[in-house]
């Protein structure tokens, strides 16, 4: 595929998407949708890849949808892409962002500026989200006559609290990085020049772990993170566990620790 509003790169084991819309602060359209979907696709696929990380390029990170491109068009009669209005959270049909998040490698966040409406929505699934102390967050939706998408309902809760998450919906108010962070939004705080360089080291320590473990882990976290019954989570826990006994990672780590030397995964 061919990338019009987004780029891909690879550093050092990580590929790093850069929503590539900057004169309009990145602002979502359908076709961004779909490319990100492509390239995650593409770095799941590639062995040289640990970690993934999404940014966006010049002061913004996104601004949340496109209005003419999205909103006004569907107000027209005009389907925006294909097939929204059959699609999760208005994505294309058959597009499920938040499943590909979670099913991918580890996926972080760097967030240098604006991510508002499904531009924060969208980076909710994301294992680590790392703003710079110039990013400003925001559920506009209330303000724009919607209600949130893409399972934010969900994640905005199990990373702020309900009632942090509460108000932040039900008032529409822009968030500073400081206050994110203090709530719980944001997992970690750096500064705006070094937002980049902290999010893809932290990204290369992640993805250099084996990376059978790395997928089982997010579905346990996935699958539990919200759950009450104990039992079953345990029995979901103890059947990955025993996979993980028969693999060539935990071998190799095992190892690694007898013979007193760094571990191998690739």
């Amino acid at each position: 595929m061919k990338y019009e509003q987004i780029q891909v790169e690879r550093r050092d084991g990580v590929a790093l998407l850069t929503l590539q819309r900057p004169e309009r602060l990145n602002a979502w359209t359908p076709r961004m949708s779909v490319e990100l979907a492509d390239a995650v696709e593409r770095a799941n696929a590639d062995a040289e890849v640990g970690a993934i990380v999404l940014t966006g390029a010049g002061r913004g990170f996104c601004a949340g949808a496109d209005m003419e491109a999205t909103f006004q068009t569907r107000i027209d009669g005009v389907d925006p892409g294909d097939d929204t209005a059959g699609g999760e959270g208005g994505l294309p049909r058959g597009l499920d962002w938040v499943a590909q998040v979670r099913d991918a490698k580890p996926m972080l966040a760097a967030v240098n500026g604006a991510a508002v409406g499904i531009g924060l929505t969208m980076i909710l699934p994301c294992d680590v989200i790392v703003a710079s102390e110039r990013a400003r967050f925001g559920m506009f939706f209330i303000k724009m006559g919607l209600v949130p998408e893409l399972a934010s309902t969900h994640f905005l809760v199990q990373r702020m609290g309900f009632g942090r998450a509460s108000e932040m919906c039900l008032s529409g108010r822009l968030y500073g990085a400081e206050e994110a962070h203090r709530q719980g939004l944001v997992d970690r705080l750096v500064a705006p020049e070094s937002l980049l360089e902290e999010t893809l080291a932290l990204a290369r320590e992640i993805g250099a772990n084996p990376a059978p473990q790395l997928r089982m882990i997010k579905q346990l976290l996935t699958r539990n993170g919200s759950a009450t019954d104990l039992a079953d989570i345990q029995r979901s826990e103890s059947a990955l566990l025993r996979a993980c006994w028969e693999t060539p990672e935990h071998q190799e780590a095992v190892r690694a620790f007898l013979e007193k030397r760094p571990p191998k995964f690739r």
